[in-house]
């Protein structure tokens, strides 16, 4: 092939040469009514006629070819391109469902991130779920986690630590910053302030309602209309599994909105950081001084121009990368929870932060430990905050605690709704005569399948990352360096996959509507009879009957999945915070 051919091959619009595979059809399309009548009459021998079963008979009263007749008669070309259908089904099946997409949550500064999380959550809908639902359960076991706790804050911790989820959190505890920031009563108004410009609202919008509203109107009215308006029209065109295939998509975009996760990355940076200027820290002799006025590092800030590849997920702040920063993000919450667990106890225990301060009792118009009790050195403040008895802190597990009851939940609820979505949409293809193994239940398949590998793939390289960035590098530098590479080739090939994927089904669901697979080849179902494949052309009673029944699974089995993830969803958002 001459390089010539190749520069004017690429130099095609994309959209043109789309167009171009579209419409090809249209130009010598099959019509296979005529071919079976053409086999009927005997022009095409006398061999080849089967029932819709895929048993032998005589080519007059035959309703199904085999596909070897198939092939002879009407060619290896698809049905003529029909705009009515293509435009009918697009509108009504797959249009609405990719202007929802418009709807998921993003925030991140680089517009090439939110793209690639778009592609992200389109080619892999398991990452998205299992995302969001780790985000679901982290709030649930972080309220739990500082329940028993009894230290001023610790309401307002909770709020912050699960609100920056969507955050690089990072946690400072030397030089007295951690334990100051939580001792020191001069921090109150830092935990009281960050709560409230932490508090805004990125969910129910005017758009975002009517867009959810009509998807689910156009999903009931196309199921409904497809029952009605007859089950044999333009069969092999109608969208039923396209409908249960994207099912998926409400279910996250509502969980996003009732979590409304604050992903907007400058004003979380401009929250962090407006707050931290009121940051106090103990000195070593002299009374608490602005943190600023010793230098720029905060107890708790946020990762700001990290280059490092092997934390570009993390630090970016789009919701469906919660996977990336989960175990830096429990590794976190340790840290401030080991904190406030000692001074809970030493306040239990009415131990007052400087020894020769006696403890002042607690009246109405303290909740806590008197102001007099919670002041004193540096020195003071860093062992009010050390546990109780010996150290644990360096015993203390790298992965945190709880994390694989969790990635189990999360990784089971979010498979339940992948399959459940995507099972619906095979089912309706692969009842659909000729049953079996085609090319729409294949596309659905391999869809579904490459969605898995991509989420094991980028769940794995988190768990790398983390351990690569958690070993030190003298007790097992070969093991860290392995999987600080293995962590970044995961991640770019699961991307690679998802991209791939998401373009995969958008095009796959057109070729189904502009007729693509109406040919022998798919509607002989091939793919999983092979030598004993045939094409059924002329339905009958018991056909309708079957693909009724398996449509009516299909649709039940995909609102059911997505019912069930809703319902999880609501079941362990917005937990009981400490008192």
């Amino acid at each position: 092939m001459s390089s010539d051919f190749l520069t004017s091959f690429q130099s095609l619009p994309i959209s043109t040469l789309l167009l171009t595979l579209l419409l090809s059809p249209a130009v010598a399309g099959v019509q296979f009514e005529q071919c079976l009548q053409e086999v009927k009459e005997g022009r095409w021998g006398e061999v080849g006629g089967t029932d819709n079963h895929g048993r032998p008979l005589s080519v007059a009263d035959a309703t199904a070819i085999t596909y070897e007749l198939c092939i002879k008669a009407c060619g290896s070309g698809s049905e003529a391109f029909q705009w009515s259908v293509f435009s009918q089904q697009f509108s009504s099946w797959l249009l609405p469902w990719l202007a929802l997409v418009s709807q998921l949550p993003f925030g991140s500064n680089d517009k090439l991130d939110n793209l690639v999380s778009m592609f992200l959550t389109v080619g892999s809908p398991i990452l998205a779920a299992y995302s969001l639902a780790l985000t679901v359960l982290n709030g649930r076991w972080i309220a739990r986690r500082f329940s028993s706790y009894t230290y001023p804050n610790t309401r307002f911790a909770v709020q912050i630590l699960s609100s920056l989820q969507q955050s690089p959190l990072k946690i400072a505890t030397d030089n007295s910053l951690l334990a100051s920031l939580i001792v020191l009563p001069e921090n109150d108004e830092w935990w009281h302030e960050l709560v409230v410009w932490l508090d805004y609202t990125h969910s129910w919008s005017i758009s975002a309602v009517t867009s959810i509203a009509w998807v689910i109107i156009a999903y009931v009215f196309t199921v409904v209309d497809s029952f009605t308006s007859g089950v044999t029209t333009s069969v092999n065109a109608n969208g039923e599994g396209v409908g249960s295939l994207w099912l998926w998509l409400v279910p996250i975009v509502v969980g996003w909105l009732q979590i409304s996760p604050k992903c907007d990355a400058n004003r979380v940076h401009q929250a962090v950081g407006r707050a931290n200027t009121m940051a106090y820290v103990a000195t070593p002799s002299q009374g608490p001084v602005l943190a600023s006025s010793l230098s720029k590092q905060r107890a708790i800030s946020l990762v700001q121009g990290d280059d490092d590849p092997l934390r570009h997920d993390e630090t970016c702040t789009v919701p469906i990368y919660n996977y990336a920063r989960f175990l830096p993000w429990v590794q976190a919450v340790e840290d401030v929870s080991d904190a406030f667990r000692a001074a809970s106890e030493r306040a239990y225990l009415h131990r007052s932060v400087n020894p020769d301060v006696s403890w002042e009792k607690e009246d109405k118009f303290f909740a806590g430990p008197h102001p007099r009790n919670r002041t004193g050195n540096r020195m003071q403040v860093d062992a009010y905050c050390l546990p109780l008895g010996e150290p644990s802190s360096s015993r203390r597990s790298p992965w945190g605690p709880n994390v694989l009851s969790r990635v189990i939940v999360a990784s089971a609820i979010a498979l339940g709704l992948q399959w459940g979505t995507t099972g619906a949409a095979t089912i309706v293809a692969w009842f659909t005569p000729t049953t079996g193994l085609g090319c729409r239940s294949g596309a659905y398949i391999l869809y579904g399948a490459v969605s898995t590998v991509v989420w094991m793939l980028l769940v794995l390289s988190s768990f790398l990352s983390h351990y690569a960035l958690t070993t030190p590098r003298a007790t097992s530098r070969l093991s860290a360096c392995f999987a600080r590479h293995l962590s970044i080739a995961f991640r770019r090939l699961g991307k690679v996959l998802a991209t791939c994927n998401a373009v995969w089904i958008v095009v796959s669901c057109m070729f189904q509507f502009s007729n693509f697979f109406d040919r022998c080849y798919c509607n002989s179902s091939v793919l999983g009879r092979g030598t004993l494949s045939y094409n059924v052309i002329d339905f009958i009673s018991a056909d309708i009957k079957g693909m009724k029944g398996a449509w009516i699974g299909g649709v039940a089995l995909a609102a059911t999945s997505a019912t069930v993830f809703v319902i999880f969803v609501n079941l362990f958002i917005n937990p009981r915070l400490p008192d």
